[in-house]
């Protein structure tokens, strides 16, 4: 199907036509083959001897106006509708960014990362994996903040989480603001829809709201917090007495991620190593879909270059026969 983008622009064909008819006839002339004969003068490419173009002229300068009328109308070519079917949910990840997250317990391929590393890398992943899905990226530490809000987007989303810096919102941990702005966020959502997970190290020392006072509001609300712990338990430290084993987990309240979880239906997970953290995602990732309105798309193809090329290739063509001509008069005056 073709369709004008911009029909109303076809309304500059009756430009020429205007324009000659405000100039003031002073001489019976005949009836020029088209209204826009005195118009043509001014064109490129068109003898300005004061001779009236020849009848071939006002042809192809006509046929390239209206041919470049026809392309700023903008041309296209419609395909037939394709629906889009959007299944899913609207997930809201919470990541602490805290300086405690910089601590190197995570392994891969044999190299020591830390957590904030592992988490970018796992949760990488697990972002591409949900299309369908509308995500959102919060950040806190001190303080919690909307990075990325819900969004199709992942690409951008996955690009933000990878921009993220340790002690960018303070060196604090406040999980309950962070809860309490993601209810703030996805309440309006449909009820069945509202999902949260949480990835932190540590327990709540900052924040004006309290995790279980943010947990109370979140569950009134029908939101669904999936937690998730993450630090190894066991690490082997190096000093000036030898070796010895450290647990670097030790801050880390899990019973206050259990109860966000349970008084929310949704679950905690412990994550001790990469491959936890990875299979934690996967088991998110196994969530039942939501079936949400489907969309609708048409294809375009823009079809406005071939008019506007023809009208480029005539005035070039008229150009270069206006140039030939004016060579063999030369010639022919020699």
């Amino acid at each position: 199907m073709l369709s004008l983008a911009y029909p109303w622009m076809l309304l500059l064909a009756l430009l020429p036509l205007v324009a000659g008819l405000r100039r003031p006839v002073r001489q019976p002339v005949e009836a020029p083959a088209l209204p826009v004969a005195h118009w043509l003068h001014e064109l490129p490419g068109v003898s300005r001897s004061g001779r009236s173009p020849s009848r071939w002229q006002k042809l192809v300068l006509t046929l390239a106006w209206l041919l470049l009328v026809v392309a700023l109308a903008r041309p296209q070519h419609l395909g037939e509708p394709v629906d889009l079917p959007v299944t899913g949910r609207d997930l809201l990840l919470a990541v602490d960014i805290s300086p405690s997250m910089e601590e190197r317990d995570m392994i891969i391929q044999q190299q020591r990362i830390n957590r904030l590393q592992a988490v970018k890398y796992v949760l990488g992943d697990f972002i591409k994996q949900r299309e369908g899905d509308r995500l959102g990226l919060l950040l806190f530490g001190s303080q919690a903040y909307i990075q990325a809000p819900l969004s199709f987007d992942h690409d951008t989303i996955g690009t933000l989480l990878n921009e993220a810096g340790l002690g960018m919102a303070g060196r604090a941990t406040a999980i309950g603001d962070a809860i309490g702005l993601a209810v703030k966020r996805l309440r309006d959502r449909p009820q069945e829809q509202r999902v949260v997970i949480l990835l932190t190290d540590g327990a709540n020392t900052a924040g004006q709201l309290t995790p279980d006072k943010a947990t109370e509001i979140a569950t009134s609300a029908g939101i669904r917090i999936y937690t998730i712990g993450i630090g190894a338990d066991v690490m082997t430290q190096r000093g000036l007495l030898g070796s010895q084993q450290v647990n670097p987990s030790r801050d880390l309240d899990e019973a206050l991620l259990e109860r966000i979880a349970d008084q929310t239906d949704g679950q905690y997970f412990r994550a001790r190593s990469l491959s936890e953290l990875a299979s934690i995602y996967d088991s998110i990732n196994k969530l039942e879909p939501i079936e949400l309105d489907g969309k609708r798309y048409r294809p375009v193809s823009e079809l406005y270059a071939w008019p506007a090329g023809l009208a480029l290739l005539l005035w070039l063509s008229m150009q270069l026969a206006a140039l030939w001509a004016g060579n063999r008069q030369e010639s022919a005056h020699e």
